[in-house]
């Protein structure tokens, strides 16, 4: 039997995550050892406190308050990065590849936002960088799109991967079992957004403040890694479009199920030669889809290559577990492949031009005066500017109507042009949402 290799390990951060990994290890050590021919000795863990008291079985010694002690000790081979948030989790990764040591890191924000310079700190000292638990927790997307779709273009890619937002969304959606109707009880709507933030906070799903997850700020560095990667070219977080979802109401999702979609935070990224539109915003996408049946805290990653054709990952995308199985893997991987993964697997062959003008339809919802000839002089703003208009709903109302549109495909200047000319004369614009039609 070949001898088991032992890995000389720091950790940076023994929260939520470290204190997983760490859990995980000592849960899985041996059978790792014997199965991968692995063992990891963790040396240093880097803490806030040396002195408070933790549900793992981390020596004194091993804790410190010094990130030196960490970074600078050449006996340590491998750092696990798990403090979260840009800086100073940046520069320590990056001090880590300096030094010759490989690193795994779940922060998709300090990658993200440092991507170019990280990456090219590994490659040019022959370190490796590791990051699939930043995207999708357990989910292996990152090595299905890197070690399994090499022979593919990846022309178009769907994802819902942000937790919080999905829990959030399943519940304001929850009632509906196939009965009822937005326009009749009360019943038949799920509960309010702040109800559902609510029960997610009470759950742990959602940090007291929520704004990275509800503003599509989490969202947004997870597409801006996974697109890079699927379209090997860099696709930067500040190109991509973000809209979050504290403006969706239960009636949103109301008139949406009626009208065959399920509404979710959708990871859009498509590309056509060397333009690419990546944006994060709510979106309707149809009942028939796979991805409408993604709820709860629940991830999703769907894309279409040109040689595979659709594919889809599902899984837990967040969490301590599954986020610490995603980490322990990419230890493994470290150790596997000699660390040359940061150099290679990761190589951008091209380059892109960020669209900002996307085609896509559009649902919209307004409360219109209700009088003769409003409805047409609406429909004629929107034919004016090249919108046209595919199904259109109208109720009841005391003074103001609902009016519900779904249009065609479209182009997003010419919707922002036509939504601008209507006045409060005509009619006042509730809300308007991104229809994905051809996923």
């Amino acid at each position: 039997m070949d001898a088991i290799r032992t890995i000389t390990t720091g950790f940076l951060g023994l929260g939520n995550i470290g204190a997983g990994v760490w859990r995980l290890l000592d849960e899985m050590g041996e059978e790792i050892a014997a199965r991968e021919g692995v063992r990891f000795r963790v040396k240093k863990a880097l803490v806030r406190d040396t002195l408070k008291r933790r549900d793992v079985s981390a020596p004194p010694s091993v804790l410190t308050a010094s990130a030196d002690d960490v970074l600078d000790d050449p006996d340590i081979e491998l750092v696990v990065e798990a403090l979260g948030g840009e800086q100073p989790a940046a520069e320590y990764i990056r001090r880590a590849l300096t030094s010759g040591k490989s690193v795994v890191t779940a922060n998709k924000l300090a990658l993200a936002t440092h991507w170019q310079e990280l990456l090219e700190t590994a490659r040019a000292t022959g370190s490796c960088l590791y990051f699939e638990p930043g995207v999708c927790g357990a989910i292996p997307v990152i090595r299905t799109i890197t070690d399994s779709l090499q022979a593919n273009r990846v022309e178009r890619l769907y994802g819902i991967i942000n937790g919080t937002t999905n829990y959030i969304l399943s519940k304001m959606s929850a009632p509906f079992a196939g009965q009822g109707s937005a326009s009749g009880a009360t019943g038949s709507r799920g509960v309010s957004y702040a109800d559902a933030l609510y029960e997610a906070q009470r759950l742990g799903l959602a940090e007291p403040d929520p704004t990275a997850d509800v503003e599509g700020g989490d969202a947004a560095c997870k597409l801006s890694i996974l697109s890079t990667l699927a379209f090997r070219a860099h696709v930067p977080l500040e190109g991509l479009f973000r809209r979050g979802i504290t403006t969706i109401t239960p009636v949103d999702v109301a008139y949406g199920r009626e009208l065959g979609y399920a509404l979710k935070l959708l990871a859009v990224a498509k590309r056509d030669g060397d333009r690419v539109q990546a944006r994060v915003h709510p979106t309707f996408v149809p009942l028939s889809h796979p991805l409408a049946s993604v709820n709860g805290s629940l991830n999703a990653v769907y894309l279409y290559g040109h040689a595979c054709g659709e594919l889809m990952l599902y899984g837990r995308g967040a969490g301590d577990a599954p986020t610490a199985s995603a980490v322990v893997s990419d230890m493994i991987a470290a150790v596997r492949e000699g660390c040359v993964g940061g150099g290679d697997a990761y190589r951008m062959t091209g380059k892109v031009v960020m669209e900002t003008d996307w085609e896509s339809r559009y649902f919209i919802r307004m409360l219109a005066v209700d009088r003769p000839g409003v409805l047409g002089a609406i429909a004629g703003i929107l034919g004016r500017h090249g919108v046209s208009i595919a199904s259109l709903r109208q109720t009841v109302g005391n003074g103001r109507a609902p009016l519900l549109f779904v249009t065609h495909i479209a182009r997003e200047s010419d919707v922002r042009a036509a939504l601008s000319e209507i006045d409060e004369s005509l009619a006042a614009i509730e809300n308007v949402i991104y229809v994905e039609e051809g996923l």
